[in-house]
């Protein structure tokens, strides 16, 4: 039987722990993921939750069902934005598309609602435009790297 007990060596002597560091800090960037990701996340949550915190559901159902929607989508590009950051930060500006267009969407797809929805639609739309335009900074400025 083989001995497979660690013998107290630590990572500091392997012969790969500058390359791997190197590496990580390649796929880190520099960037502050609490500053970006988790907003985004939260943003799209808020939006996918908002109907039953503000009561529309029964008065706007197709707005209702719109910001369900636009919420999980939201909030699964934070996740993305997350989890694999260099694949998903070419997204940027799609979140800021679907600001406007959770902006937009209070006329389009509702019918005649009231100020509340509209604010509320409003601000999730505002914040997601702006996040968009906070991942789409961060992501030219870990673009413009060179390693």
């Amino acid at each position: 039987m083989s001995n497979l007990s660690h013998t107290g060596r630590d990572m500091a002597s392997h012969p790969d722990v500058s390359e791997m560091r190197d590496r990580y800090a390649r796929m880190l960037g520099g960037r502050d993921v609490a500053l970006v990701d988790a907003p985004v996340f939260l943003v799209g949550l808020y939006c996918a939750i908002s109907p039953w915190v503000l009561h529309f559901t029964a008065t706007q159902p197709t707005l209702a069902t719109h910001n369900l929607i636009m919420g999980i989508a939201i909030a699964a590009l934070g996740l993305g934005f997350t989890v694999m950051p260099e694949r998903m930060y070419g997204l940027s500006w799609a979140i800021c598309a679907m600001g406007i267009w959770t902006i937009l969407s209070t006329w389009i797809v509702g019918s005649s609602p009231d100020l509340g929805i509209v604010l509320n639609n409003v601000i999730i739309g505002g914040l997601t435009v702006l996040l968009g335009l906070a991942c789409a900074a961060v992501s030219m400025k870990s673009g413009k790297r060179t390693v």
